[in-house]
């Protein structure tokens, strides 16, 4: 089934076990395409979440360039290009990198494969729109600070970072992969020098329900 985790978190525990906290994201992209197993976010439709957000705070586009992190198969991608952003995406996967590439072929997104670990040094301070959809919620705590550090690196001075996950309170337990975020992790944006501009908890449709945290960030200018 589409929505169905089992196996990612299987390739997730046995990376971590490794040491390699994101190299399962290729290997379920490989599996994926192979028809072996499923990608469970991979459902071939924009993030309703993020529509609803640019239906209540629409940002302004032209002459600004955007990136997507973690942009797996490109759909959030290609909806910042259509609202009018010069749009990068990235992807630590080469397998979710080619399908996107595949699947859009028109080039209106430069997809790249590059971790977020380890991202491209002309990257920092380099994005007027910085888009995070659930990639923070995929990673370990053990890396999870470093990649909140480096997501707000990209934000260029005015520009802004929108962070959709899921939410979890201090007291609730992590659960398994995906991990929900807490308050305190979101505020290690504000540590990275960024302010935040509003902030939207809510539940979703899905069964149970899933806290969801949507939150603006800016880089003072």
């Amino acid at each position: 089934m589409p929505g169905d985790r089992t196996r990612a978190r299987e390739l997730a525990a046995e990376y971590i076990r490794k040491g390699d906290p994101t190299g399962w994201f290729e290997a379920l992209y490989k599996e994926g395409e192979a028809g072996k197993s499923v990608v469970p976010w991979a459902d071939g439709q924009k993030n309703p979440h993020l529509a609803e957000f640019w239906k209540a705070h629409p940002q302004k586009t032209e002459g600004k360039n955007a990136l997507v992190i973690g942009c797996g198969m490109g759909d959030d991608a290609e909806q910042l290009a259509e609202w009018g952003y010069r749009t990068t995406a990235f992807d630590i996967s080469e397998t979710a990198i080619r399908a996107a590439k595949k699947r859009f072929p028109k080039n209106e997104v430069e997809y790249r494969v590059a971790d977020l670990l380890e991202p491209p040094g002309e990257w920092t301070h380099g994005f007027d729109f910085v888009l995070e959809v659930y990639t923070l919620q995929a990673l370990p705590p053990s890396v999870r600070l470093r990649a909140i550090q480096n997501v707000a690196a990209f934000v260029r001075p005015g520009g802004a970072l929108l962070v959709l996950a899921r939410g979890r309170e201090p007291d609730e337990p992590e659960g398994q992969l995906p991990w929900p975020l807490t308050r305190a992790e979101l505020a290690e944006f504000a540590r990275a020098g960024l302010a935040e501009q509003s902030f939207e908890e809510y539940f979703d449709t899905e069964e149970p329900p899933a806290r969801r945290y949507r939150v603006l960030y800016a880089r003072p200018a």
